[in-house]
């Protein structure tokens, strides 16, 4: 099922919402045709679906800073906690020169989701800055943080709402953030952000988690398609700390990782990449342009490459229509959020190829996130081993529990995982009334 607009009314909902441009919908208009389809499975819930449309919190902010030249610049920055009803706000902050309200209101909305799916007891939230990290220094960076965290500090806290890495982000952004957020309240707070680093109360296995949860996913989906990951051909697009941990394991477990692409380059070698010494260049030189264990290739044969796991894990909106009608991917495994359109969902069902969904695929960062915020409420903290084995567990039993739903209803995973996250976000809004 697929909503299809008939009114301007219809329009302007499915664009958004009355401060967002119909003339550029996506990606929140991708998020609300998704609540759409599952509309028909709410049973007396239904009437609560709207909550789903309706960000319960946007919050727009000016960031001022002094360059370092003593010029004054403003940057744009933005949260949005699109659902509370299940516990505090929890999403990444993306740095990225083309963030807009409308991609940080459906990451918020794809949060809610993926917590509820997992079961995690958090709602969704997500923010950003329209910055380029590489244009500015370090400072200026540092800068930037602290102002954005102090204008967006009425509103996250450990339990109000956690931030956390995205793109453009990482560790050392998380520990500015938390000083700054302390800072202003007058003591520690190490429980505002998570993916910190280990020194300020981060996590052991937080790093990969999101990388490792792709490849547990994948695995499982395999083990159900009969696709063993032993010796099977997979395709990486994405190649940071999702697409190249995810590369690693797949590696690692006896795969062949036979392309890989980044902002930089999109590689092959259908013997297989090293995938160690390809992370070692990246890591040297910014990026996979110029390593040598692979040929160049274009970024659009690279979608037509004939394998077994084909792995999105860059931006939201690369598999298209377009794309999708040339995939040769038994399975597609989505490491980013949102990378394929609700239409090219659509084909690639029709070409029975199987979507693991972000909702689930990727859940294993915020999983990892959801320990360490636990971890830093109780001051004791977990072993990698213990983390892992209780990423594993939790990783498992919802794709269990979604393939399980998906074969019942004759649904796509994608649809039957926003069912279950669904049925336990508005059980929940439904439960709590509305105040006053």
């Amino acid at each position: 099922m697929s909503a299809t607009p008939q009114t301007q009314q219809d329009l302007d909902r499915i664009a958004g919402l009355s401060y967002l441009n119909p003339a550029a919908p996506e990606p929140w208009a991708s998020f609300v045709e998704q609540i759409e389809r599952v509309r028909p499975y709410l049973g007396s819930l239904e009437r609560w679906i709207e909550t789903l449309k309706h960000p319960k919190r946007t919050l727009i902010v000016d960031v001022p800073i002094e360059r370092d030249d003593g010029t004054v610049a403003h940057y744009e920055g933005y949260r949005v906690q699109h659902n509370l009803s299940r516990g505090p706000g929890k999403g990444g902050v993306r740095f990225h020169p083309d963030v807009t309200l409308n991609e940080v209101m459906a990451l918020a909305g794809w949060m809610t989701i993926k917590n509820a799916a997992v079961g995690l007891p958090f709602g969704g939230a997500k923010g950003g800055i329209r910055v380029d990290p590489s244009s500015v220094s370090k400072g200026e960076l540092q800068r930037i943080t602290r102002r954005y965290t102090s204008e967006i500090g009425i509103i996250i806290g450990p339990d109000k709402d956690i931030p956390a890495p995205d793109v453009g982000t990482n560790a050392m952004t998380m520990a500015v953030m938390m000083d700054t957020f302390s800072m202003n309240r007058g003591g520690t707070a190490t429980g505002v952000v998570t993916g910190k680093p280990i020194a300020l109360g981060g996590s052991l296995g937080r790093q990969e988690a999101t990388g490792r949860g792709v490849f547990i996913t994948a695995r499982e989906a395999g083990r159900q398609m009969g696709v063993p990951i032993e010796g099977a051909r997979v395709v990486v697009q994405g190649f940071g700390n999702v697409g190249g941990i995810g590369a690693r394991l797949f590696h690692a477990a006896g795969a062949r990782v036979i392309a890989v692409a980044d902002h930089t380059a999109t590689l092959v070698n259908e013997a297989g990449i090293d995938i160690p010494a390809a992370m070692a260049h990246a890591a040297e030189n910014g990026g996979l342009k110029g390593f040598a264990g692979a040929s160049p290739i274009d970024i659009e044969d690279f979608w037509r490459l004939e394998c077994e796991f084909l792995v999105p894990a860059a931006l939201e909106g690369q598999l298209t229509v377009e794309r999708a009608a040339g995939v040769r991917a038994r399975i597609v495994v989505e490491g980013a959020n949102g990378p394929t359109t609700p239409a090219a969902d659509d084909v690639l069902r029709e070409r029975d190829t199987l979507v693991v969904p972000d909702v689930l695929a990727n859940a294993g960062g915020v999983t990892v996130s959801y320990f360490e915020w636990v971890q830093d409420f109780s001051s004791f903290f977990w072993t990698e081993d213990e983390i892992n084995e209780r990423l594993e567990r939790i990783m498992v039993g919802a794709f269990s529990a979604i393939w399980k739903l998906a074969q019942e209803k004759h649904v796509s995973l994608r649809t039957a995982a926003f069912i279950i996250a669904c049925q336990r976000v508005l059980e929940a809004r439904a439960e709590r009334g509305l105040y006053p």
